[in-house]
């Protein structure tokens, strides 16, 4: 086995490794001892955080910052990649900001010239616009931390003009529009609520209180399944539930949201569905017929009533409100104070 081969083959075991010693090494490779700590040395100087450890039970470890081993790309691969982390530039909070900076920075150094040259040219003629908001969004690395190592967290949460302390145990993090959105499980409404992450004024590891809930099931592309719509944040304030000290996990399904169902009929023309499909809440009541036009249908929250109402007045006559009656009403109300505004 060649040197260059070696390396490469030893790099990609200690970031396999959690920890090897030496002797470990030099057998898996059929090697001396010596030639795998020359080894061990270039890589140190390559980058691959090494760490070792002496005594009767040291070794070697790799720390946390361990590196990838390289990877072959083709042309049109680098590019696509290039152009991906590109489009994020967008986004002033990530919760990897720095990281994939300096990570495009690295991709692009490394490239060949002539790929360089052609990355230049196209800079310019493609992108992925995002409306750019005034808003911050300084927790979103602490809420997706939570959400992949199923934590609770203590967030003070305004809504409404009002704050209040809440416990949740974020289910993930995305962006649309603009603005970035956790949904999570709140132990106040006992029920997956989507939050606004700029309107979080704190965010913390829940210290004492509710006990995590085993919602590894759970994620962003199936939470539908238990709440059928996106919900909006309530303001009610109402001291949120303990459940002692004891921090052990337990296993309960995420509830069905228990508040009051009111079931909407609207219909909707093509240009009507064609903005539904722009919503993120509304894959699970958008039906579409074959000629383009569709309806909106299914059971949501009575409190969301009102979003719907002011959605609809947004859609102008492309959608017409069949039921409830309450929804028909408020779209009314609300289109009677606009007309009182320009008398």
């Amino acid at each position: 086995m060649s040197k260059s081969k070696r390396l490469l083959d030893l790099m990609m075991t200690v970031n396999r490794k959690r920890k090897f010693t030496v002797k470990e090494l030099a057998g898996e490779f059929g090697v001396s001892p010596r030639t795998i700590l020359r080894d061990l040395q270039e890589l140190g100087e390559l980058g691959v955080p090494l760490y070792s450890e002496v005594g009767p039970h040291g070794g070697y470890q790799v720390l946390n910052e361990r590196i990838l081993p390289p990877i072959a790309f083709t042309e049109e691969e680098a590019m696509a990649i290039f152009f991906a982390s590109h489009a994020l530039r967008h986004y002033k909070y990530l919760p990897f900001k720095e990281e994939s900076v300096a990570a495009l920075q690295k991709f692009y150094h490394y490239m060949s010239g002539d790929v360089r040259d052609r990355i230049d040219e196209m800079k310019h003629r493609i992108d992925f616009v995002t409306p750019a908001r005034q808003a911050e969004f300084p927790y979103l690395a602490i809420l997706l931390e939570a959400a992949t190592g199923q934590k609770v967290l203590q967030i003070d949460y305004e809504t409404k003009g009002k704050r209040m302390d809440r416990a949740i145990q974020p289910i993930g993090i995305y962006a649309s529009n603009g603005l970035w959105y956790c949904p999570a499980y709140c132990f106040l409404r006992g029920g997956i609520r989507v939050f606004r992450c700029d309107r979080i004024h704190t965010a913390d590891y829940a210290v004492s209180g509710p006990a995590p809930l085993d919602l590894r099931h759970v994620h962003l592309g199936n939470r539908d399944n238990y709440s059928n719509v996106q919900q909006r944040e309530e303001a009610e304030g109402q001291k949120e539930p303990r459940q002692g000290a004891d921090r052990k996990r337990v296993q309960v399904p995420v509830k069905e949201l228990g508040c009051r169902q009111s079931g909407i009929y609207i219909e909707l023309t093509q240009e009507g569905v064609q903005a539904c499909e722009a919503e993120l809440w509304s894959s699970s009541l958008l039906h579409i017929r074959e000629d383009g036009t569709g309806w909106l249908e299914g059971g949501v929250p009575h409190k969301d009533l009102s979003f719907f109402a002011r959605f609809v007045i947004g859609l102008c006559n492309e959608a017409e409100v069949q039921k409830p009656p309450e929804l028909a009403g408020m779209v009314k109300a609300l289109l009677a104070g606009m007309l009182d505004r320009y008398k």
